[in-house]
Formats: C-alpha cells, sequence, structure tokens
C-alpha cells in the first residue's frame, strides 16, 4: 500500500463519536429564575474527555473544562427549551429586568435536536450548527429521551486534527467582519452591538489619529457578559474598559490554525483577534471558526493535496534510489 493511501485511511477513520456527546449537560426546569440559571451556568464544569494517547500535544489540545454555555429546559423528562449564552447577551442588550423573571418566558423554543439514529458521523452535526447558526445541538434517542448534547467542544474531543491544524493558515477560517467599539461605551452598548450584529464578541480599540488605524486594546465576550449579570452587575453604568480583557495576544493570518488552538487553549479563551499590516488589517478566529476544516470538501482538497506531495516525495525517493544503485554499480 502507499504512503498516500495510509495517509488517506488515516485521516477518514471514523472518530469515537461517544467522546463528542457531553452526557451530563447542565439542566434546568422552566421554573427556573433566569439570575439562578446564569448563576448554574457560571458555576458550572463540563466534563473533560481524555483519551489513550502518549502524545502529550493531542492532550493538551483537548482536555479543558468551562462553565455551561448552556442550560437544558427540562420537565418530566422532556425537553422544552434551551438558554445559551447568546440568550443572555440578548435579554441584557433589551435592559430587561431579571428580577422574578423565569426561564420559561426567555428560553429559545422548539430546540433543534439530532436523533441518535442519524448520529453516524460528525458531519450530521456540522450539518445542522450552519443551517440553524447554533452551537448546541441536543442528542435524542428513538422516545425523543435526551441523550446527551453536542457542541464545537465536544466535537474537538472525538477528533485529533494535528495534521490538519498545521496545514491551515489562520486566514483561512478568520472572519473579517470584526465588530469594535471604543473603551469609554457602557456594556450594555457593547451587548446591543453583539445582538444587533449577532457576534459572539466585540474587539475594543483605540483609534491612532497619526497613522489612522484602530489599535485593539482589549474585548468583550458573550461568556464575560454571562459572568457580570451572575455577579449583577449595573451593565449601563459600567464601561467597556473597566471590565474588558486586557492586554490582548494577537494573532497573525499567516499563523497556522494549530498555533491559534493551542495558544486558545493556553490562554483558556475561545477566541483571538488577529491583526496585521501594522494594525491596518483586523480579525477574529474561533473555536467554532476551526471545524471549517472539517467540511468534507474542505478534508478532500487538503488530502488530495498531500496525496500530490507524497507522490513526488516517493518519485523523488525512487530517482535518488536509481542514482545511489547507479553509483554502487
Amino acid at each position: 500500500m502507499s504512503v498516500a493511501m495510509e495517509i488517506d485511511d488515516r485521516w477518514l477513520a471514523t472518530p469515537d463519536l461517544d467522546m463528542a456527546i457531553e452526557r451530563s449537560p447542565l439542566q434546568i426546569s422552566p421554573e427556573t429564575g433566569v439570575r439562578e440559571a446564569i448563576a448554574m451556568m457560571s458555576q458550572a464544569r463540563g466534563s473533560s474527555c481524555y483519551f489513550s494517547s502518549d502524545n502529550e500535544l493531542e492532550k493538551s489540545l483537548w482536555g479543558n473544562q468551562n462553565p455551561s454555555s448552556c442550560a437544558l429546559v427540562m420537565e418530566g423528562g422532556k425537553l422544552l427549551g434551551i438558554l445559551t449564552e447568546r440568550d443572555i447577551v440578548r435579554l441584557t442588550a433589551s435592559e430587561m429586568s431579571f428580577d422574578r423573571l423565569k426561564v420559561s418566558q426567555v428560553m429559545t423554543q422548539p430546540v433543534i435536536t439530532l436523533s441518535q439514529e442519524n448520529f453516524r458521523d460528525i458531519f450530521a452535526a456540522l450539518f445542522l450548527f450552519r443551517r440553524y447558526k447554533i452551537r448546541h445541538l441536543p442528542l435524542v434517542d428513538e422516545k425523543n429521551n435526551l441523550v446527551g448534547v453536542i457542541s464545537p467542544e465536544t466535537i474537538r474531543h472525538a477528533i485529533r486534527p494535528a495534521n490538519l491544524l498545521k496545514l491551515r493558515r489562520v486566514a483561512d477560517v478568520m472572519s473579517k467582519n470584526v465588530v469594535h467599539a471604543p473603551k469609554s461605551i457602557s456594556v450594555v452598548k457593547i451587548t446591543q452591538l453583539m445582538a444587533q450584529q449577532k457576534v459572539s464578541c466585540v474587539v475594543i480599540t483605540e483609534e491612532d489619529e497619526i497613522d489612522n488605524i484602530l489599535i485593539p486594546v482589549g474585548i468583550i465576550t458573550e461568556r464575560d457578559i454571562m459572568q457580570f449579570q451572575s455577579l449583577e452587575l449595573n451593565l449601563s453604568s459600567i464601561t467597556t474598559e473597566e471590565v474588558m480583557s486586557t492586554p490582548l495576544f494577537l494573532i497573525s493570518p499567516e499563523d497556522s490554525l494549530l498555533k491559534a488552538h493551542q495558544e486558545m487553549q493556553h490562554r483558556r479563551v475561545r477566541r483571538l483577534v488577529v491583526s496585521w499590516n501594522w494594525g491596518q488589517g483586523l480579525g477574529v478566529i474561533t473555536q467554532t471558526s476551526l471545524l471549517r476544516i472539517f467540511d468534507p470538501m474542505e478534508m478532500y482538497g487538503v488530502i488530495k493535496t498531500l496525496q500530490r506531495t507524497i507522490e513526488k516525495l516517493e518519485v523523488e525517493n525512487h530517482r535518488l534510489s536509481d542514482i545511489v544503485k547507479n553509483i554502487k554499480g
């Protein structure tokens, strides 16, 4: 068997789908208060998934715990709705009072689900993520009972794409549609920008009047908003400068996706700001962006490129072997 075929088989092998399921997601009742739900989401920890591997790089890439980014609204064993970080941002942007507000009044419903029978590969989940622009996909059995939740984070536990990440650049998947704001505005204004533009973060910038460029100095994310709400901060009177995450670690479009992913894991963040041309260009790469490399057509293209490279190396290897034989002969 050729090296090219071995590469093909190894990369297209079916991942352990069981590792892509969070089987103990946060569950709350519809009567739960929104403030209580936010506190539970802030304190919850996702289960860590470990796999038997001697590759320390892979272990460092995929082992992580975070506050829960969603809560499933259940009653009598039935899934009624879902509350996510994005919902909390939307509610904050509306300046709605959370006092006496119940989850049943604001949860997203109906919930897009995936049947366990149809979960035969990761592409089924990726298709639904993209089609419905969601990041949490409850998995149900044939009786519509909850099995668990699939998310971009859990999918990364099931696959080890280190080679793919090495071969692709940040520029291939980053978004140039960056929403930015000055550090003087209130946090509520930030949430309104997130809700209007449908983004998960806002980059905080300062203007350099001499060079006429925007300098990224901080960031505020959906998870930050959830944490601020759990602390019951008055977000209309707090400026962005007081609570933004700073200083920023900036990454280049030419960096590999592997480097981007390693930095996210090391810094325990889900997105990085991309900067180039001495600050004239601005982008964002997220953990969800990384899933684009698992698009079937994308993977096929990368594998074909690898095959061509390997075939060239094999031809060169045969040529060098013939030269060596001729010299010895």
